[in-house]
Formats: structure tokens, sequence, C-alpha cells
């Protein structure tokens, strides 16, 4: 950001106080005001973190107030930060910071190792939000870190994470009994046993995908229906090994599900589907009528082609 675009803001390199010749008063400049109560607070929480970051340059009180503010975030996310972050900036940005509520590292996905991710999971004990999707460079230790130190999480993201094993998540099941929502899309080491564990533990559990996971059996879809009743949406996509017994089992026991993912589920039909269609709730396979319509208009818009060539 150029120093005409922070003249815009109201900022200024100056934080000295200057008086008014013609009306006597003093004209104080933005670092003059309160910094928590006043700034951290009510100011730079409107700004996007990649401009605060670039504000420290102006001069070394501006450092100063956005280090306090970095060290006061409640959130750090890609939406805040860009799609990608660099190494230093992330250890820079969150090296203060003991009070993050909801981290997300998916624009570091492409270098985070645990020696970056381990600190800062440590010194924050009241995160509720953690997504490591894509994170292909952490390992297991990652996760048992997250189950250790976060016993307030509600919501987790571990979505092509395929370190996620057995044993981590059973820590997890063990430790994190508050979780709402687990995205376990292609975390493809994870076997029947392991999950049904965790559904054991997770009665508030109201969303999870274990999509793309050939591990997964009816086993699975049928203990986190009967132990997840507040269960809304459920992600099956891909899970070859589910058959129209477990959705049934899904229909019986949660009567809040509001979606509900079978797609390449060759096992699963409309016989068990039907009943959760009749409850509005929104399955991304259509009905095969309409199915039959689609396929039957495809045919017919290729008719006049086919003569054509005929």
């Amino acid at each position: 950001m150029s120093d005409n675009n922070y003249r815009l803001l109201g900022i200024h390199t100056s934080v000295e106080g200057r008086t008014d010749e013609r009306h006597g008063w003093s004209k104080y400049q933005l670092l003059d005001l309160p910094w928590e109560d006043v700034l951290v607070t009510h100011v730079l929480c409107y700004l996007p973190l990649r401009q605060l970051v670039s504000l420290q340059r102006v001069s070394k009180s501006f450092r100063s107030l956005i280090q306090v503010y970095l060290a006061n975030c409640h959130s750090f996310d890609p939406t805040q930060t860009g799609p990608h972050v660099p190494k230093e900036a992330f250890c820079s940005m969150l090296c203060d910071n003991k009070v993050l509520q909801s981290l997300s590292v998916h624009g570091c996905c492409d270098w985070i190792t645990d020696e970056e991710l381990l600190p800062v999971i440590g010194q924050n004990q009241q995160l509720q939000r953690v997504d490591l999707h894509g994170c292909v460079h952490l390992t297991r230790h990652a996760l048992v870190a997250v189950a250790l130190g976060c016993p307030r999480l509600q919501h987790l993201g571990l979505a092509h994470c395929e370190w996620v094993d057995n044993l981590a998540l059973r820590s997890l099941a063990d430790h994190c009994n508050e979780l709402r929502t687990l995205d376990l899309t292609a975390c493809r080491q994870l076997r029947d046993e392991a999950v049904c564990y965790g559904a054991a533990h997770w009665p508030m559990l109201r969303s999870i995908s274990v999509a793309i996971n050939a591990n997964i059996t009816d086993t699975t879809v049928e203990e986190v229906a009967k132990h997840c009743r507040e269960l809304e949406h459920l992600d099956l996509t891909g899970c070859l090994r589910i058959h129209n017994e477990a959705i049934k089992t899904v229909a019986e026991y949660c009567p809040k599900l509001q979606s509900l993912k079978v797609n390449h589920c060759h096992n699963v039909t409309e016989s068990s589907l039907g009943v959760l269609r009749r409850r509005n709730v929104q399955i991304d396979v259509e009905p095969p009528l309409q199915r039959a319509l689609v396929l039957l208009q495809n045919v017919v818009g290729f008719a006049p082609f086919i003569n054509l060539q005929i």
C-alpha cells in the first residue's frame, strides 16, 4: 500500500500532536489514540491482515502497534492473509499470539511442517476451529498436538491429510469431546475402528465427511448414525463399501439430517435414499426418473447430429 493510500485512511507517520494557532486546540495523529482499547479493537480490525503487515514498514511506532494487534487476533485464515503466506510472515505474525480461536493454515499448505505449526498450537489452548486442509508436510504429531492442546475444539478440517492415522484420531476422540464438524476427506489410512471410536465420543457432531476412503464400511456409517443423533450433514462420496442398510440406519437414527452425499457409492440405491428424499434431505444423486430424463434429453439433443452423419 502506498503512503498516499495510508493517508486516505487517516494514517500518518507522525505521532506528534500539532497545535492549530487559529483555533487554539491541539490536533492529534492516529497513534495518539489508545492502542488496545481503540485502535486494535475498533480500527485495525477493519483492515485486511496483509495490509496491516505492510503497515509495519511505515515506522517503528506502527510496527509496535501492529505487533500488539497481531498478538490479540482471534482468527488467522486465508481470507485475511491471501492465498499464499510465506513462512517468515506466518512465524512473525503468530509468534506472540496466545488468544487464537480460529486457525486455518490452508494458505501455508505448500510448506508448513510440524516445526512451524506445533508452537502455535501449543500456546493457543482456546482454539475452537482448526483447518489443516491439504497440509501434506505435517505428521500425525500435528493431530496429537491439536488433541492435547485444544480441549475446546469444535471444528476440525483434515481433508487430504493422508498422514492422519487411527491412533492419532483416537487421541482426538479422547481429548476433544465438543466436536461439531469433522472433515476426514481422503484420509485413506483411517479404518472403521478409529472412526467408530470417535463417533462414540462426539455426541454433538453435526457434520462429518469420510469421503474418498475405500476402507470405510457400513460399520462406520451405522455407528456414526447411532451415536451422533444431532447429525445434519454426512459425506460418503466415493465410499465404495457402503450399502443400503447403512443408509437406512442413518434415516432411522438421524432425524435432523439435512444433506447426504453418496455420489459414486454404487451399492446405494433409491430403496434407501427415497426415505430421506421424502424428508426433504438434500442428496447429491438424482432420483432414477430424473436421471433417465436427463439421459433422454442428451440423446435427443444429439439426434440431429446423428441424422446428419447418416
